[in-house]
């Protein structure tokens, strides 16, 4: 699907475009088959992208149809930028979005033909994230294939066949990732409060959080299991979770939390 003849074209080379394009040229993608658009890309992208031969323009050329466009612009301005988008689509070209509260219909309406809605996070940026995505009827099953290939250069995709499971995978990991760096926040306020310095309770707490994350990622067992492990009876483990876990504890404040993000991405999406 991704050739010179019929390119991959990716909208936006910020944060979550740069991510995917970087992955893209470090798995071997041929540089010829990538068309990028962005009228102001960030100095280190440029760069990149003149080292390794990649085509950049400041708006659709003339004479391009895509085989796959990637939409990695912000939801805010994806109606300004979709109409001058629109020679680029051909019968078999595939519209590929990254924007949080746009839905199939939104680009169907505005591009046609074949359209798969994804919802990827920031760890993207190192080659970790998770990305949930969803098609519509018209993408073929080589197509997604191929959209997996891409996609998985960031991390694991998860498709599902609802596209109403978006807004609860928006809320689980595409905002989970703020959650997470708020959770250290808090644990580094918290090591504060009882008695150590702010700078070396911000560094237990980042180093904590993110070994734990390295641990579980390399571990087959659950989460529930690695935390039992961590958890001698009567410790003082098991004395923070008995708060953590209480009734009026984490899960509850968790559980208001991402519906209160779900609901604001079917808000966004309406």
């Amino acid at each position: 699907m991704i050739s010179p003849g019929t390119p991959l074209v990716l909208v936006g080379a910020g944060n979550m475009g740069g991510a995917m394009l970087s992955g893209w040229l470090d798995a071997g993608t041929d540089p010829a088959a990538i068309v990028v658009i962005d009228p102001k890309p960030p100095e280190a992208m440029v760069e990149r992208l003149a080292n390794a031969g990649v085509r950049c323009e400041a708006s659709a050329p003339q004479g391009v149809t895509a085989g796959i466009l990637m939409l990695a612009v912000k939801p805010q301005i994806m109606d300004a930028v979709l109409p001058g988008l629109k020679g680029l689509v051909g019968p078999d070209t595939v519209s590929l979005s990254v924007a949080a509260g746009k839905t199939i219909s939104y680009f169907e309406e505005r591009l046609g033909g074949a359209v798969v809605r994804t919802i990827p996070n920031t760890p993207a940026m190192v080659g970790r994230g998770i990305t949930g995505a969803v098609a519509n009827a018209a993408v073929s099953a080589e197509a997604k294939a191929e959209i997996d290939r891409l996609l998985s250069v960031c991390g694991p995709v998860e498709w599902v066949e609802d596209e109403a499971m978006i807004d609860a995978i928006t809320a689980v990991s595409g905002s989970g990732p703020a959650y997470v760096f708020y959770l250290v926040e808090c644990m580094a306020e918290a090591g504060r409060k009882c008695g150590l310095p702010a700078d070396l309770a911000m560094r237990l707490a980042r180093e904590t959080v993110t070994g734990a994350g390295e641990l579980m990622h390399r571990s087959p067992s659950e989460a529930e299991t690695l935390r039992q492990n961590v958890t001698s009876p009567n410790g003082t483990t098991a004395a923070a979770l008995s708060v953590l876990m209480a009734e009026d504890g984490i899960q509850p404040v968790f559980d208001k939390a991402l519906k209160a993000a779900a609901d604001r991405s079917r808000e966004l999406a309406s």
